[in-house]
């Protein structure tokens, strides 16, 4: 009797592994953005997400007012043909109105910012005009209507939608939510995160090491790459490699955490524990994808807390992070769908694949003389390589589809954030 062969990550294909899409289609569907919110002062809501639509309860800017420092004039007073001479007859400044009335033959001298003079719609930008003495001046024609006059609401128009529900704020964001007079935002709590990793072989740092035994990145770049995103964290170390003490954390975390996050101890080996036990504890949606790295991949949920198993490789646990983890984040925080950014650049290298599984190799994408985009891969790609990461700026996306590249063909390239 012939006995089934077992799949392995070497493999091209698995049957059982779902594709890349497919994981993030199943991840959007089962996880319930937050609801609950909480109200903080202005300076505070920078990078968290807003709970609710924001109106203008004003115009931006409120009143008619120039762009410019120069002198304000009345469209049709404006000289045709030749130069003509005007009289100044007081200074506009902002936050202090003209009260002249204009009249034909005169210029108001204003400053940026300052409301327009009554009958006035057009500003004399202050190099363009001649000086005659301290009451005349002298304007040369083409001079257009309306020129450097900002209208009311020309910004912002009152009752507007300004910032739609789900809106990460920027500092521009902040600069326009003060214009608007808001002091305070309605904003989504924040997601908690737990994470902690497993395996009898790994050591903190300080620890010195015995033979077979290394020291946990995973729970480092994991903390670098939360603190980068709007959660609230909390690191439960390295987990014994016992069925008792990984079922204990699952259900410490679960208590602590909207999401649960582990790394190593999702594959098939005999001391991996995670899988029985998140078949005790909660459901399962996916177990591998077919994806290269990061192929051991879980899915699922602990009572009310989403988990995330992701590989023990320290590459890997980027991959998975930055393609799975990242977006599901933003969603529950956010309810919006967050698609990775991609660009086509030059393959500077041939890269060998084979069809069945998406590969993300780790590239260096940089513009060239030409201006065309090129990349080239940072060297050797084995998921234990952490510094791939480190000098890369990129990933190289090869679809399931691909069967390898040639030196001189595009290819996909995803940035990292802060790449571009």
């Amino acid at each position: 009797m012939t006995q089934k062969r077992q799949t392995s990550c070497a493999d091209a294909f698995e049957a059982d592994a779902i594709s890349v899409n497919k994981a993030r289609e199943i991840i959007t569907q089962k996880i319930t953005p937050i609801k609950k919110s909480e109200n903080l002062d202005l300076r505070s809501c920078l990078g968290r997400y807003l709970a609710e639509d924001i109106y203008s309860p004003i115009n931006v800017p409120s009143h008619t007012n120039s762009a410019m420092d120069g002198y304000a004039i009345a469209s049709e007073d404006l000289p045709t043909q030749p130069s003509q001479s005007y009289t100044m007859c007081g200074t506009a400044y902002a936050g202090r109105p003209s009260t002249n009335t204009h009249k034909t033959g005169h210029v108001t001298r204003i400053m940026t910012g300052a409301v327009m003079p009554k009958g006035t719609d057009t500003i004399i930008m202050q190099e363009q005009v001649e000086i005659i003495d301290d009451k005349n001046v002298l304007i040369k024609p083409e001079h257009k209507k309306g020129q450097n006059v900002r209208q009311v609401g020309e910004d912002i128009a009152k009752d507007c939608l300004v910032l739609p529900k789900g809106r990460q704020i920027t500092p521009a964001d902040l600069g326009i939510l003060s214009s608007l007079g808001l002091g305070e935002l309605e904003v989504t709590l924040r997601p908690r995160v737990a994470f902690f990793s497993t395996g009898d072989e790994l050591r903190s740092v300080g620890e010195s090491l015995k033979e077979g035994e290394i020291y946990d990145s995973n729970r480092y770049t994991l903390f670098g790459m939360l603190k980068q995103l709007d959660v609230d964290i909390t690191d439960m170390g390295v987990i014994r490699d016992t069925q008792e003490a990984i079922h204990d954390a699952f259900i410490k975390a679960s208590k602590i955490a909207d999401i649960v996050i582990t790394s190593g101890g999702v594959s098939v080996g005999d001391a991996d524990y995670i899988k029985p036990t998140l078949k005790a504890l909660g459901d399962t949606y996916f177990w591998k994808v077919g994806m290269k790295p990061g192929r051991p991949l879980t899915f699922g949920k602990v009572n009310d807390s989403w988990f995330f198993g992701l590989p023990g490789n320290p590459v890997a646990v980027m991959v998975t992070f930055m393609q799975f983890l990242e977006p599901a984040i933003h969603y529950l925080s956010s309810g919006t769908i967050k698609s990775p950014i991609t660009l086509q650049a030059i393959s500077t290298d041939k890269i060998r694949k084979r069809a069945g599984r998406t590969e993300f190799q780790r590239g260096i994408f940089e513009q060239t003389a030409d201006g065309t985009l090129a990349v080239k891969r940072t060297g050797k790609q084995g998921s234990g390589i952490l510094t791939s990461m480190s000098v890369a700026n990129c990933f190289i996306v090869l679809s399931e589809h691909s069967e390898g590249v040639e030196k001189g063909d595009i290819v996909t390239v995803q940035p990292f954030s802060g790449a571009i």
